[in-house]
């Protein structure tokens, strides 16, 4: 089916979103009436998170398997190497395969005990994102997707250690980099020269964060290391008991920053919907998407 996507004249643009599983009926409501929404935007890929220490593993695995079996979406599943060993890991990564996933994005995870606390490898198992990489691809050949990060993972030593980590990681099969989100463009520009001049050469796709909540998305980027400038705090001053405003203001500013990426020759964008799909589509249309009729059809009968 010919994708119609367009990014106000500048050319066509690619889209992926991020999903996370439901922890109780009343949210996995919210997450399929999220999918349904947006599937008809034909996204490359649909990526479903993975907690910490396998702690959403079977809801993560039940929502992929779900994605493939009901929509025409393409499901990455996340998968970490937090308290498991490469045998339990790898069979988690055979099941996937099994269920007709062929994308996974490989994630060293937060420690176990929490952010903020020192990681250490569980012992038999993957000891990062590199080592979880290649060992995917002898398992299968996966599309592997990564982790990166404008503004220095919280833990790295220094930016050229986290580049050598970066590269490691591509080095060891992955096909593309997903960055963390950033909320000045220059952020994202800067870190690209960076990944490009350390011989890094896959796709870098900017992870974009529609701000529905401030107080919750900046509460986010602190324990993620994401700076907030003080021009977005001024933008969402007083709005605190207003959503519909908030929501504008949140729109117009994701419109203004994919747009100004694209100037630069920025094509692929990843959304954290955050299981939010009215803000996430709002946008996308902003930017010239329109939904495929087959799919809006396919989507009201899975319903």
């Amino acid at each position: 089916m010919e994708r119609k996507s367009r990014l106000l004249g500048k050319g066509e643009i690619e889209v992926s979103f991020e999903f996370f599983p439901p922890k109780t009926s009343a949210m996995e409501e919210t997450l399929w009436q999220s999918i349904r929404r947006l599937e008809p935007m034909l996204p490359e890929f649909v990526s479903v998170t993975y907690g910490a220490g396998g702690s959403t593993r079977e809801r993560t695995h039940n929502t992929v398997s779900r994605i493939v079996q009901e929509t025409r979406l393409k499901p990455a599943a996340h998968l970490t190497c937090v308290d498991a060993t490469k045998a339990e890991v790898n069979e988690v990564a055979k099941a996937y395969w099994d269920a007709g996933v062929r994308h996974i994005v490989a994630l060293r995870g937060d420690p176990a005990a929490g952010v903020g606390t020192r990681y250490e490898p569980s012992p038999g198992g993957y000891s990062n994102a590199a080592d979880l990489t290649a060992g995917l691809k002898s398992i299968a050949p996966f599309e592997i997707s990564v982790a990166g990060y404008p503004e220095m993972h919280p833990e790295s030593d220094s930016e050229a250690a986290d580049l050598d980590n970066l590269k490691a990681k591509v080095d060891s099969g992955a096909d593309r980099i997903i960055t963390q989100f950033v909320f000045e463009q220059e952020l994202y520009l800067r870190f690209l020269e960076k990944v490009r001049a350390a011989g890094i050469w896959v796709p870098v796709i900017p992870g974009i964060i529609p701000i529905h909540n401030y107080p919750q998305v900046s509460n986010f980027a602190r324990k993620t290391g994401a700076s907030i400038p003080a021009w977005l705090s001024r933008r969402f001053e007083g709005l605190e008991k207003d959503p519909g405003s908030t929501h504008l203001v949140a729109a117009a500013m994701a419109t203004e920053q994919v747009m100004h990426l694209a100037d630069h020759g920025v094509t692929q964008f990843h959304f954290y919907t955050l299981n939010r799909a009215d803000l996430v589509y709002a946008i996308c249309h902003m930017l010239g998407l329109r939904p495929c009729a087959d799919a809006s059809q396919r989507s009201a009968d899975a319903a």
